[in-house]
């Protein structure tokens, strides 16, 4: 059981170091007030997924990971 929890934390801390990078490599979205005051037409056109949002799909996939890690650990740690 010390093995299974070991590994788990090893887990937990890479997929936090992993969503720590993917978190921070996100460009920001906020525009100030340019992006209340003027309005910018946006294309509906869906191509193929940019580097936007594929590191958007990877942030929120690394991060169910890492909840899901985290209960792992919260159950097989002993009280």
């Amino acid at each position: 059981m010390i093995v299974i929890h070991s590994i788990l934390v090893f887990l937990q801390f890479v997929s936090g170091i992993a969503l720590i990078t993917a978190v921070t490599m996100q460009e920001s979205k906020n525009d100030g007030l340019t992006g209340q005051i003027g309005t910018v037409a946006t294309s509906s056109f869906k191509g193929k997924a940019g580097r936007e949002e594929q590191l958007n799909q990877a942030t929120k996939k690394i991060a169910a990971a890492f909840f899901l890690i985290s209960i792992l650990v919260f159950l097989l740690t002993n009280k």
